[in-house]
């Protein structure tokens, strides 16, 4: 018998599990990965106990597995959450996201007279300090901070 404590959530065969999410930025990930849509179990815990950041959620996604635009867009909602990949019920690979230097079509301007809100075209935004969190868009040099910009 293991002398492991009991799992507070069921484990996954294969899949993601989403770590280290602050308690509340836990709906905000589950809306921006749409995974409302999935057809796979996913499974939800809220306001888990955390040393690292005091309380955390955990998302578990059975059979499913992120591409990097799903990440790079999950880093402006939660930086620094784990992804755990998970294949056989062994973790094969954990991932920390990071915001990349570039974000693209991912969050809106808030300049009004960009042409991005005024044209259909994508936005595009340098990460000019990813401390502080400050985006400046490619199109009108508007610095934004990712904690407040909207998502496309």
């Amino acid at each position: 018998m293991s002398n492991k404590t009991e799992r507070q959530v069921a484990a996954i065969k294969n899949g993601t599990v989403i770590d280290h999410i602050p308690a509340e930025k836990t709906y905000q990930v589950v809306n921006l990965l749409q995974l409302e849509t999935l057809e796979t179990p996913v499974t939800i815990g809220y306001n888990y106990p955390s040393n690292k950041i005091g309380r955390k959620g955990i998302i578990k996604v059975s059979d499913k597995f992120f591409t990097d635009e799903e990440i790079s867009r999950l880093s402006v909602v939660a930086q620094n959450v784990v992804l755990n990949i998970i294949h056989d019920y062994e973790v094969v690979e954990k991932k920390t996201v990071k915001t990349p230097d570039e974000l693209r079509g991912i969050v809106k301007c808030n300049n009004p007279k960009c042409i991005t809100n005024n044209e259909p075209m994508n936005t595009v935004f340098h990460v000019v300090n990813k401390e502080k969190g400050i985006l400046k868009c490619h199109y009108c040099d508007k610095e934004q901070c990712i904690e407040k910009v909207e998502l496309v």
